[in-house]
């Protein structure tokens, strides 16, 4: 029972990270040259989930910008708004059966307990 609790907590730390890289994608969205962020999950020894950041270096789309020479053409984020809302709606599922499962868990426990007592 411990190793599922363990497990549920390494998810939930781990989709804490991919809603905070969501938050601050979004967040930077409107700054020119802003590259987002993307948290991969992978299997970790001997039981949980590791995230690990990258960033997407891919290129924004181009701008015209006004400037004292007259308009420059300028490299703006490479956010996608309809990538990061429905992943972040994910990622939110994703904690809250993570939180579902610590507290099932933490329910046997008190139930273990309850009978040894």
């Amino acid at each position: 029972m411990i190793s599922g609790v363990q497990s549920a907590l390494s998810g939930l730390q781990a989709f804490t990270t991919k809603i905070e890289k969501n938050a601050n994608n979004i967040a930077n969205m409107n700054t020119d040259g802003f590259k987002k962020d993307r948290v991969l999950l992978s299997a970790q020894a001997p039981q949980g989930v590791k995230a690990t950041v990258e960033q997407v270096d891919e290129p924004g789309a181009m701008g015209a910008e006004p400037s004292d020479q007259g308009e420059v053409m300028t490299e703006l984020s490479n956010v996608d708004l309809g990538e990061e809302i429905p992943d972040m709606l994910l990622n939110s599922h994703g904690y809250a059966a993570n939180l579902k499962s610590l507290r099932a868990a933490d329910d046997m426990m008190q139930s273990v307990l309850d009978i040894k007592a």
